[in-house]
């Protein structure tokens, strides 16, 4: 047996947009800050979203809802979008580190300029992105 994580030998079965992928590997989810919580306090349906979303990328997948941040302070990072009720929800994360999927940020978007993320969650967003990076080289996620 080799040394990986219980986590990491895994079989990964990814059940969305109808097609069944197997991969080797499922990586783990690590909750940045309080984004577990945040996403608890969530509608049912849009907290069903992001973990579909989140289940694909610990499959290696991006998610249809799914799409890159832009910007070189966030480079990596992906953005889900969940409209709900009117209302806008997004939760950032970032995949493609080593040892797990890291959640940087939920939260509902309020914003009266269009698509533009407010500033105040893209700099949480980037000191969180710090932070997953800092735990990923260590391997203390």
């Amino acid at each position: 047996m080799d040394n990986a994580e219980p986590s990491a030998r895994l079989t990964c079965v990814c059940l969305f947009r109808h097609i069944h992928a197997v991969s080797e590997t499922r990586r783990r989810v690590v909750w940045m800050g309080g984004t577990r919580r945040e996403l608890g306090a969530m509608p049912r349906l849009v907290r069903r979203h992001v973990g579909q979303a989140l289940d694909s990328a610990q499959c290696g997948d991006m998610h249809t809802s799914a799409r890159p941040m832009k910007g070189p302070a966030l480079r990596g990072v992906v953005e889900i979008v969940a409209d709900f009720g009117g209302d806008a929800f997004r939760a950032a994360y970032i995949a493609r580190l080593t040892h797990a999927v890291y959640v940087l940020h939920v939260f509902q978007k309020k914003s009266n300029r269009g698509a533009a993320t407010p500033s105040r969650h893209l700099q949480l967003i980037e000191r969180r992105l710090e932070a997953a990076r800092w735990m990923d080289e260590r391997g203390e996620p």
